[in-house]
């Protein structure tokens, strides 16, 4: 079985995530939603989310899935485990925000 590795530029965001979830809405909700990120991203493998093409103007071979409010993307590393390479918001510009992640 794949094992899933946080990339640094979803690890910047997952800190950012609970750290603003955390502000707006306490503790616990930021825990929760963490959580489930991770529990979400445990069930990659097993196609229990579901995941489409990351689409092609953004230059890159990749998925992406819908978890809550953010867009999760992740591809297959060269060792065949599953590289999550960033989590954006929903209100985020996409291409710009992937991009710059990326390193593009």
């Amino acid at each position: 079985m794949a094992a899933v590795r946080i990339q640094e530029a979803a690890s910047h965001r997952l800190d950012e995530i609970y750290c603003y979830t955390r502000d707006r809405w306490g503790i616990e909700q930021a825990d929760r939603c963490i959580t489930g990120l991770f529990e979400a991203f445990g069930r990659i493998e097993s196609h229990e989310v579901m995941s489409r093409p990351v689409p092609a103007e953004f230059g890159v071979e990749g998925y992406f899935f819908r978890y809550e409010r953010h867009l999760v993307y992740r591809r297959r590393l060269s060792n065949g485990d599953i590289g999550i390479v960033t989590i954006l918001h929903e209100r985020m510009h996409q291409i710009d925000r992937f991009r710059e992640d990326f390193g593009l």
